[in-house]
């Protein structure tokens, strides 16, 4: 024969804290099962764009039958070694990079550093320099990108002695960049803040211990 069985429920700011840490550690486990990253990708696409680097794209299904194009951005994180992130995608020289990067990042030094390396190994090359960025390895750090550095000279001039070390290096340390971006959005994510905002938002409701019920 069925019992009822009743049972208190609470709301996050109503546990004691012992509990909401229960209820916090519930959700950091099971709550980033959605695309959290896709602000962070989408800030990239456009910094990418500024300084010249057209990321390569994949065909992705959707739901209803039909596919869209998705960047070839790849990370891992946040806990090991070989955590990073990387991206294919073809470089070349584009004007006003290094004004526009101030406009869109004014604080971002590290974007300036950057912008102003591409620029600087571009003018010994007469601005002819570009790359093919590719994956390798299963892994998603900046080492799994193998960059093609070319010089696209009409006369067949070489480049420069430094140019692709200095190349492969800006692109490099772009993806480093990116890394830095990812983990510091999931670290505010998983922050105290962050969870009882969500937790809130969503009414998720907890047994005296912080257990979620339902």
């Amino acid at each position: 024969m069925p019992e009822i069985i009743e049972t208190t429920v609470y709301q996050l700011g109503e546990l004691s804290d012992a509990a909401k840490d229960n209820a916090r550690a519930w959700y950091r486990e099971g709550g980033f099962d959605y695309d959290w990253y896709d602000s962070v990708f989408e800030d990239f696409q456009r910094i990418a764009e500024i300084l010249g680097i057209c990321l390569k794209t994949r065909p992705v299904r959707l739901m209803g039958g039909g596919t869209r194009q998705e960047p070839q951005i790849s990370f891992t994180g946040f806990w090991s070694q070989g955590d990073g992130a990387s991206y294919q995608a073809f470089y070349a020289f584009r004007k006003n990079a290094t004004r526009e990067i101030r406009s869109y990042a004014p604080q971002d030094t590290r974007l300036h550093a950057i912008a102003d390396d591409l620029l600087a190994i571009q003018r010994r090359n007469f601005c002819q320099l570009r790359a093919d960025v590719s994956h390798r390895g299963r892994y998603s750090h900046e080492y799994c990108m193998a960059i093609l550095v070319e010089r696209n000279s009409p006369t067949w001039q070489d480049m420069t002695a430094d140019a692709e070390d200095a190349v492969i290096e800006a692109l490099r340390d772009l993806a480093r960049w990116l890394y830095r971006q990812l983990e510091r959005e999931f670290q505010y994510l998983c922050s105290d803040e962050a969870v009882d905002e969500t937790i809130a938002a969503n009414q998720y409701t907890f047994t005296e211990t912080g257990r979620r019920f339902g």
